[in-house]
This record gives structure tokens, sequence and C-alpha cells, in this order.
């Protein structure tokens, strides 16, 4: 739309052309806190005049350390319509990776969420030169008084903003210029990547960079104001926010979840027709559906099986574009009816769009959720691009395959096989520092680091990372992502690791999902007993070698997997083994899990885990 020239004009055409009276909305327990469209904009008007009254200046930098919530938003179009620079951070961060960026970027000033974050800042203060003042959403008095202190409520930096407004005369016409003086090619953002591996480097995003994205991604995944979104994903990635300027600029109603752990509840109080997710959570939904089947009588879960395998050749013929057969159509209107309606009811019955981003989706959770009528469109990016580059069309679905390039970007793939991208979403350069910037930007293509394919029909499809690639001490490559993926569609497998990087064969470090496995052993009529035991036991060892005879029947010699522990643990966030988006840090399983590679090398029999 051509009101809209910079992310600061987004809440002027918000308001003005999607006169809401829910736009944003919070879940909790008791329903949902609503917020209009015209709250919006007054919010992010005054908190961004507060911020003008507090001496933040076109280009200075403002971190933002929250959880998903429409606060968040509002503080960070308070902060780009200010002219100045909003920098995210995970809130799951420790204060010390939290201070790194902060020094790294020079904030002047952060915003956080709550005293817990608070804390974290407070405990790295003497270190941050740059920092002047730091603003809590929820905030506690402390007994400080507030005049006096470096902390104050960001509901009193509004207040300041909206005393302002009422006392200077034109100021609101005033705020409307300044936000539309703003340069679409300034920085808007920088956007620290979390890194599965090395320091973590500031991705600078213009507002055209990341405008061009929004424009481009929704032509391709097409929304309008009758749509409600949940959202869940954090904010402070690049993926979700890009999505959240699409639903503010086409008007889409937001729904913040309240926590990973309410999405099942809130979608029903909610009941969506638009949600992003990354790879892990729909794995979730998909182990929950089959531990629910499993735990059913023989003859319900025989008709579940056929269910889905009706399912998937509706949808594999649809997405090939080829006629669905009469006695198909009728098998599946039977399954839809009697299995898939009441899966996608759990969901609030009104998803008509489910996207996944952030890492590779797996085979086996791409053809569930097509089978019951979900068809999940996976596509890829990364923060550097703004982040989409490719996205699948919805009707064309190819599994395995991230889709095709969206309009405007380029794609090719250099001779060493990795895929380089070009457009006007790359981003500007990584902040402060010039030869890291131009170690990945050269002649105009970006350096995705992925190792691609393009097919004849523009499909995209990511073999692995370039620096993940294995090289075994024999000399042989092995690209650990697929065959990681392969593992992973087995049900009982949550998480793959292949170790055997300057080894002499290939092994790998197998997750389980619980749930799943203890109803395998309930119903072989075994005895259950605490993880850490049952993981060595000789029949869960035989479930798990045969999901890895399994992959190995289609994989060279050379890359089959030889041995295999199966942990006694779960990863997360928190642990240190999964980044904020849910990828697995390669080389932090590693490190933890030192003792039990080094069994797997040791010797022929020595397999079994003991921890790490």
């Amino acid at each position: 739309m051509a009101d809209v020239k910079t992310l600061a004009d987004l809440p002027f055409h918000v308001s003005g052309r999607f006169p809401k009276e829910v736009l944003l909305q919070r879940c909790h327990a008791d329903g949902t806190n609503d917020l209009s469209s015209r709250d919006l904009f007054e919010k992010v008007r005054d908190l961004s005049l507060g911020l003008s009254g507090l001496g933040i200046q076109a280009g200075d930098r403002i971190a933002l350390v929250s959880e998903s919530r429409p606060e968040w938003v509002i503080a960070d179009l308070a902060i780009l319509s200010a002219g100045a620079v909003t920098v995210p951070i995970y809130p799951t961060l420790p204060a010390e990776q939290m201070r790194t960026i902060l020094a790294d970027s020079k904030a002047r000033f952060v915003i956080v969420s709550d005293e817990g974050q608070a804390a974290k800042v407070r405990s790295v203060r003497r270190t941050l030169l740059a920092l002047e003042g730091v603003a809590i959403i929820d905030y506690m008095n402390n007994d400080q008084p507030v005049e006096k202190s470096i902390e104050m409520p960001l509901s009193e930096v509004a207040a300041r903003g909206h005393e302002r407004l009422l006392t200077e005369d034109g100021l609101g016409r005033d705020y409307r210029e300044a936000s539309s003086r703003v340069d679409p090619d300034e920085v808007a953002t920088i956007i620290y990547t979390s890194g599965t591996t090395g320091e973590p480097k500031g991705v600078m995003l213009t507002h055209t960079n990341i405008l061009s994205n929004v424009m481009a991604s929704r032509q391709v995944i097409p929304m309008t104001s009758e749509d409600t979104a949940l959202s869940f994903l954090p904010l402070s990635h690049s993926l979700e926010r890009t999505v959240m300027y699409i639903y503010l600029h086409d008007g889409v109603t937001v729904a913040f979840a309240e926590s990973l752990d309410t999405i099942g509840r809130d979608l029903q109080l909610i009941a969506p027709t638009l949600m992003t997710g990354v790879p892990r959570v729909y794995e979730k939904v998909q182990a929950r559906v089959l531990e629910s089947v499993a735990q059913e009588p023989a003859m319900r879960r025989k008709v579940f099986g056929w269910a889905l395998g009706v399912g998937w050749t509706r949808a594999s013929l649809q997405f090939a574009g080829q006629p669905v057969p009469w006695h198909v159509r009728l098998q599946d209107r039977l399954a839809d009816r009697f299995v898939f309606a009441k899966i996608r009811a759990r969901t609030g019955g009104r998803l008509r769009l489910v996207v996944s981003g952030g890492a590779p989706l797996g085979r086996a959770p791409a053809e569930f959720f097509c089978s019951i009528g979900m068809p999940i469109v996976e596509g890829y990016g990364l923060t550097e691009t703004a982040p989409v580059l490719t996205v699948n069309p919805r009707e064309a679905i190819r599994i395995g395959s991230v889709g095709k390039a969206i309009p405007g970007v380029d794609l090719k793939v250099a001779t060493d096989g990795e895929l380089l991208a070009r457009g006007p979403n790359i981003m500007l350069g990584y902040y402060g520092k010039p030869e890291a910037s131009a170690a990945v930007i050269r002649d105009g293509w970006f350096h995705t680091g992925d190792i691609g394919e393009i097919d004849a029909d523009g499909y995209v499809t990511i073999t692995d990372r370039k620096k993940d690639l294995l090289v075994t001490s024999g000399g042989k490559n092995v690209a650990p992502q697929p065959v990681e993926e392969r593992l992973k569609w087995s049900p009982l497998v949550a998480e793959a690791v292949l170790i055997g990087d300057k080894r002499p064969f290939v092994s790998a470090l197998l997750l389980p999902e619980r749930a799943l496995l203890e109803d395998q052993v309930r119903q072989a009529g075994a005895e259950l007993a605490p993880l850490e035991d049952l993981v060595n036991r000789d029949d869960v060892r035989a479930l798990y070698q045969a999901v890895v005879d399994s992959v190995n029947r289609n994989l060279a010699d050379f890359e089959q997997v030889k041995k295999f522990a199966v942990l006694p643990a779960e990863w997360s966030i928190a642990g240190g083994e999964l980044t904020p988006t849910m990828k697995v840090r390669r080389r932090v399983v590693e490190a933890r899990w030192k003792g039990a590679i080094e069994m797997l090398y040791l010797k022929p029999s020595a397999f079994r885990t003991t921890g790490p």
C-alpha cells in the first residue's frame, strides 16, 4: 500500500484502514484482554512521544526484552515511529548473553517485561556505559524513588508522552510528520542471531528490507481482516515479527497465547484461522495425537491407520495436480467425518493456514497434517534475509521442499552447492563487523551457508548446512540433516543428532519421545521403569534398532548409522540444548554428552549411555 513506506507508518495505516474493536488480544485462564485499533495507535503514539521526551533520537538503539504480548508490539512500533532502532533480545537468554548484546549494540535504553528481566540487566549494568534507562512493563515498586532511579515503569514513560501531547501545541501533527520523515533505507532493527555455534552477530535490517519482505510474502500467503491469528512464537525471532507486520498491514486480529504450555487451551478459546510455528510444535501435536490413538482399542487404531492412508492418497494427488478418483473422495469424506474432523476440532476447527519456518520440517509431521486436512505451508529464510526467501504454494505443496522463491527474490546454487540469494530483503550487514558482512555478501549475492538444490519448477530443497557437513576419518562427506530427519520420521524419536566428524564411522544420539515409548512398552506387556533404566533395556534398544535399520536401508554404507545411544534426557531452551527457535545446538549437545559419544567409539559393544 502506498501509505506504508516504512514500518513507522504501520500504526497510522492500521488505525485508519482497519478500525476494529478487537485487533490485539492476550489469552489467559479467564479469557482475553483486548485492544482495539484505536487503543494500539494511542498507546504507540504516547510511548513514542515519551521516549522522545527522554532524549531518544533517530538512530538510537533501544533493546526490547519481553515475552510475546501486545506490549511488545506497542514498544516496537513506538521505537520505530520515533526513528530509533529496535534491538530485540530473547527473554530466555541469561544475563551474560544479554550483556553481550546490549554492549555490542550500544543500547541507550532497554524495555523489559518484568522484574526478572530487570534483575538480569541490573546484574550487568555497571559494564554497560551507553545504557541510560530501563523501563519495566510489569513494574513492581521496589521503594526506590522513580525519579532518582535508572529504572521506571513503562507506563510512566507513556504517561509523560501523553502529557506532552496535551500541553504542547501541535505535537500530534508533529508526531505524524516526524514519523513520515523516517528514511526507508535507515536501519529499523538489529537482530542478534541466536547462533547454534559461535558468538551472535547483529543483523542490520532496514525498513525497506523488512517491508519488501512483508509485501512479497503477503502475495503468496493472502490474508484478510476477517482472519484471526494465534501467535506463540517469540517476536524476537525475525519470522514471527515479520508475520506480525503482515498481520497488522492486512488488519488481522492477533491473539497471543499465554505460553507454549497453553497453546491447546488457547486454540480452543480463539479458534484461529491462521497460525505460524516451528517444526517442534507440530511434531509435539502429532506425538500427542498418536499417543492418544495408541491407548485406543485395536479396532479404532486400525480405523485411524486406514484414515491416514486415505488422507495422504488424496493429498498427494491434489498436490501433484492429478484428479482424485471418486472412490478415494468417498473414503476421504468418511475418514474426515469420523477421524480428521475430531482432530481439527482440537485446534478450534477454523484453521485454514498453518505455516512452518525457523528449521526444516520433517516428512512425518508434514504428511500427517496434510492427511488430516491441515496442510502445513513450509517456507525458508534467514534472519539476514528479513527473513523469507521461499514459500511452498498451498495448493501445490511438495513435501521435503521449502517451496519457491517469493516475488522479488532471486536464488541460485553456487558451484560448491551453496544456495545464494539476492533481493531487496537482503540485510545491510552485520553491525560493527564489515569483514563478516563482506564474507557473506559478495557481488550482490548473499551466501546462505545452506547446501541446496533448485529443480526445473523452481522448488528449493535444502539438504544441509555447509558448516555442519561431517567428514569422516576416511574422507567421506556426510550431510547429517537428511539422516536426522529420516530418524525423526519415527514417532519414537523426538530429536536426533548425527556424530561422525573426524571419526571412523557415523553414529547417532537419539532423544526418545517418552510418552509414546512408554505406551509401546505397556502394549508389549513389559514393565515400565525410570527413563535412565528404560533406555538401556534390551526390549527398548530393539525398538530403536529397528528405526535405525529402517533408515540405514536407503543410505550408502559410509552414511549409515553404525551405533547409537538413546539418551535419558529432555532438551530445552532453558537447558541450552535448543535455540529460542527450537533448533538443536549441535555443539552444546556434543559437549554435554561427550562421555556417551566416546563410549560409542570405544569398543564394539559399548553403545549404552549412563548420562552426560
